[in-house]
């Protein structure tokens, strides 16, 4: 272990909290965590800056925050395809997946290449990711996706996919109800049809992922 590495896993330790742990676990997190907000995680990042070599030492620990520290802290475009890919394949909890699509996937040069792979792979987590990405591309410029193919098979496969991929097939349906007028109608169907998250819990202010709910919600807000 380098110093560095035992400086940095040492502050996060330090910073850990018995009631983040519990609500972490509650969630699907790993045990090897230190219970640190993710606020606090923020901040030792701002401090650091960027470390590619610091960056990769605590990913190896599979450490929940020291993975999270490490995604802050790396520069996409010094990574490599296999590089990405093999922490996609390595991720072991929504947090770290999810900040690892945000922070590294989204910015990286080959993102695209990565959403048409991952679409057919069969790991639930780079399939989730592959949605993300997806999702991203509905949101920002959908031309060039076919919109009806995607449709079909959101319908097809979403109700039985694992929870993990559910998520962003969701937000895929989603952002084709809200960007696409075209196919609004047949998005908000097929959430009816479907009907997960209807009673999803969310906080006061928030919208519900509920498709037919969130698409009314922000077509809505668009038109005032």
């Amino acid at each position: 272990m380098t110093t560095k590495l035992h400086e940095a896993l040492n502050q996060l330790e330090s910073l850990g909290h018995e009631k983040v742990r519990a609500q972490n676990l509650k969630h699907g997190a790993t045990k090897n965590q230190f219970g640190v907000k993710l606020g606090d995680i923020r901040k030792v990042a701002a401090k650091i800056k960027s470390d590619d070599s610091l960056a990769k030492e605590l990913w190896e620990t599979k450490n929940l925050e020291a993975r999270l520290l490490a995604i802050l802290i790396l520069k996409p475009e010094k990574l490599s395809s296999e590089e990405v890919e093999e922490m996609l394949r390595s991720v072991d909890c929504v947090q770290v997946a999810d900040w690892l699509s945000s922070y590294i996937i989204k910015k990286h040069p080959e993102k695209e290449s990565f959403r048409l792979s991952w679409l057919e792979d069969q790991d639930p987590w780079v399939l989730r990711a592959g949605w993300s990405l997806t999702w991203e591309k509905i949101t920002k410029d959908y031309r060039g996706l076919n919109l009806d193919a995607l449709l079909d098979r959101i319908e097809a496969e979403m109700g039985g996919a694992d929870p993990r991929v559910q998520w962003t097939m969701n937000f895929s349906l989603g952002g084709i109800g809200i960007h696409s007028a075209k196919h609004r109608e047949r998005a908000i169907a097929i959430g009816e049809k479907l009907g997960l998250y209807r009673d999803y819990p969310v906080s006061k202010g928030c919208t519900s992922p509920f498709v037919p709910t969130w698409v009314g919600e922000m077509v809505s807000r668009s038109e005032k």
